[in-house]
Parts: C-alpha cells; structure tokens; sequence
C-alpha cells in the first residue's frame, strides 16, 4: 500500500475533525500513513489529536499522527491538504441572517444564496486564498479537497486565482436520499442517485435500488402523490413543476428563491439548538480524550464524507463513483458555463476526478442556476479584490434582493459590522 501525507487543516472542529478521524481509521488502505492535524484552537486541536492518537495505539493502524498550530509547519511535503474554516461562524451567520430581515427581505437561511451569503463569502475567501497560497509555495503538488462553504464560490475563488489542484465536498445529497426514503419506506442507504446542478441546488436524474437497480423514481412519483403534503413541502412542489426532484431539501433549497419563505419556515438555522449540540459534542469528545469512556464502536466507522475515499481512490486507483464532487464545469452540464463549479456525480482513480456527462439541466432549473453563477463570479471577485462596487453588484442582480433601498441599507450595514473580518476592504 502506498503511504501519504494528509494535513487536516481546521482539525479541531467538533464535527469536521470526528468526521475526519472516523474515516482515517476506516480506510485501512491508507494506514501507515502520516497525518497532520492543524487547528489555530490549540485546545480543540490537542483533545482531537488525543482521540485520533489513542485509536491509532488502540487498533495498531501505524498512522505517524502530529499535530500543529500553524500551517506553515504542516504543509511541507503534504500531498493533500483537507480543509474546514469557519470565522465566527454563528454569530456572523446571525448578522447575515438578521439584518436582511430588519429591512424587509423574508429568507430561508442565508448561508448559501441571498444578501448574507455575499459576507458569508468574503469573510471565507481570504483564508481560504492564504491556505491556498501557502500550498503553492510549500507542497504545491498537494491535491486540496475543501468543506468550507460557501461551497461553490470558495471552489470558484480557488480555480480562478490560484494554481492548486481541488475538489468541493458536500453531503447534501443525505438530505435528498432521506426525503425519498421517507415517502418510499425505504432505507436511504439502499438509495442510488445520480443528481446533477450547483451545491445546495441539485436535482435527482435517476434514482435507483443500489443493489437491484429497480428505477425508485418510478415507485417515488407513485408515492408521493399520497404523502403527507406538509413534508418537504417546497421541495416536492417544485418537482412537481420543474419534473426533476431537488436533492438538498426545503431549507437549502429555499436559499435560492425569493418567495420560498411561503411554504418554507423563515426562522433560519436554530443556532440555540446548535449551541446546545455543540457542549454535549465536546464533552463527548473531551471524554474520548481523557480516555474516561470506552471508544465506541461507531468511531471505526466511516462518517460518511467522501474525501478519504477520494484520497484512495486517486493514490489506489480505485476507479470508484463518488456521488456528488464539486468540480469545475468542463461541459459535464451541457447548458451551464464550462468555468463555473458544478454539483455532479465523478469516478475518482489515478488520473484523478472525471466528472460523469449528466446532459442539460431542465431550463427553469437552468436559469436560477445562471442567475447565482453569475453572483458567485461577482462576489469571488470582490472578495479577492476589495472592490465593495463589484460586491453590491452582487446584491443588485440577486434575485433574492427586490429592493434597492434595502439592498444599499443591508449592505452598508453589513459591511460595517464584517469590517474586521474584511481587511482586503480596508
């Protein structure tokens, strides 16, 4: 087996970093490896490291496992670099939220699309550009596979201004194979989808049994029209519309239309919820650290994630269908720009990541997905450049901004409270 070196940048996350060490140690093909853990929260990072070093020792997996504050010492003769950030992230996305709806804007969650997903953005872009420089200089062979979102403009920054090799991961297609598992009765790991679009706004082309290959959306159309009409409701009302069925469910979905908060519930992301998650999440981690509880068994279990499937499949040759990469377009969406980052299945193997020819996207599909193409172009630019005009014409074409009084309010707003988390403003 050939042996790597993979730096997790951001290792400290509660959930990012559990994700990551459950699919170390469940990709034997990969140990014997080196990993280096980087995390600036020296607290987090030291007790993840813990956890990741104690199953090391426990299960003899041989990973030579280290750990760092600063990148720059991590990075030399990395050859991938796995990357999760986040600036303050709840108590920005609050304000990115918040203020749209003080003047007038209804949205879903304001994380991916709309007026706070312009600051979301810009506040991401300058970290991710500094990691990315850095590769360039120290490990510049290192492929990067990024969770950081937004995912597609942070994808689109990185092709567009940098020379680093990348992909964009998300598993929001979980969300999708949940809905039809719900209606169907079915298991949704027994789910098989091919989706196609941009992250957070893809759309199910075929849905098949993944052991039997019996077509399910055949039985999924039969079934739904005798569900339960509150469940997924905005989801199932544009598949009824647009004829493809959208995968990320109703609250990313609504990110993108205006009128979404009409069926959609308008109270964004239940951050007091996520408050109290977070303390139960780290105490269980701390309790991994200290060795204090026994190691579970469903830490040896892959989390999900695809990017240790995607390091082995490009290291073995594994030849191996990844669901849903973010890639640059190249034509695999006919009716998209080839330079924008596309949502879509891939094979990764030793030549890298082939993205599958999925056709054309159904025109109403297709037209939202220019309109925020157009956006992620204008706001990469502005985040990567400084330029606030490029940035409020963002707000301007956004179709999720229908006034131009609460457009220049929103964003001088806005701009005012990120100016610490935007120097390349200043």
């Amino acid at each position: 087996m050939k042996k790597s070196k993979i730096v997790i940048v951001g290792a400290g996350s509660l959930n990012f970093g559990i994700s990551c060490i459950q699919d170390i140690f469940s990709t034997p093909q990969l140990w014997g490896s080196e990993v280096v853990m980087v995390d600036i929260n020296e607290e987090s990072l030291e007790a993840m490291f813990n956890v990741a070093k104690r199953i090391n020792d426990e299960i003899g997996s041989n990973y030579r496992i280290s750990c760092a504050t600063d990148r720059k010492e991590a990075l030399p003769g990395a050859d991938f670099v796995i990357v999760s950030i986040a600036v303050d992230r709840n108590k920005m996305w609050k304000n990115d939220f918040q203020i749209p709806l003080k003047y007038g804007i209804k949205h879903v969650l304001g994380e991916n699309a709309g007026p706070g997903a312009v600051f979301h953005t810009m506040r991401n872009i300058p970290i991710v550009m500094e990691i990315c420089h850095d590769i360039e200089k120290l490990c510049p062979k290192a492929f990067l596979l990024n969770f950081t979102n937004p995912e597609s403009r942070i994808c689109l920054a990185v092709d567009k201004y940098t020379n680093v090799k990348s992909v964009g991961l998300c598993h929001q297609l979980r969300a999708g194979k949940r809905m039809i598992g719900k209606i169907i009765d079915k298991d949704p790991g027994d789910i098989d989808v091919k989706a196609y679009g941009i992250n957070h706004f893809t759309w199910a082309s075929d849905i098949r049994d993944i052991h039997t290959g019996e077509d399910l959306y055949k039985v999924f159309k039969e079934q739904e029209s005798t569900f339960d009409i509150e469940y997924e409701k905005f989801s199932r009302f544009l598949f009824h519309q647009f004829g493809l069925l959208p995968m990320s469910g109703d609250g990313h979905l609504g990110e993108f239309f205006p009128y979404a908060h009409e069926m959609v519930s308008a109270k964004g992301f239940d951050f007091e919820a996520d408050e109290e998650y977070r303390v139960k999440r780290k105490e269980f981690i701390d309790s991994l650290s200290d060795k204090s509880i026994p190691l579970p068994v469903g830490m040896l279990k892959p989390s999900g994630e695809k990017a240790f499937d995607i390091i082995n499949g490009m290291i073995h040759n594994t030849n191996q269908l990844i669901d849903s990469v973010n890639i640059v377009n190249k034509g695999c969406i006919s009716n998209l720009p080839d330079d924008c980052i596309v949502d879509i299945p891939c094979v990764v193997s030793g030549n890298g990541l082939n993205g599958l020819k999925m056709g054309s996207l159904p025109r109403p599909i297709a037209a939202i997905c220019l309109n925020q193409i157009n956006v992620q172009h204008l706001v990469v630019d502005a985040a990567v450049t400084g330029d606030s005009k490029m940035a409020f014409n963002a707000f301007l074409i956004d179709t999720n901004v229908p006034s131009l009084k609460a457009a220049r309010n929103i964003f001088d707003e806005l701009m005012e409270i990120n100016k610490a988390y935007l120097p390349q403003f200043n």
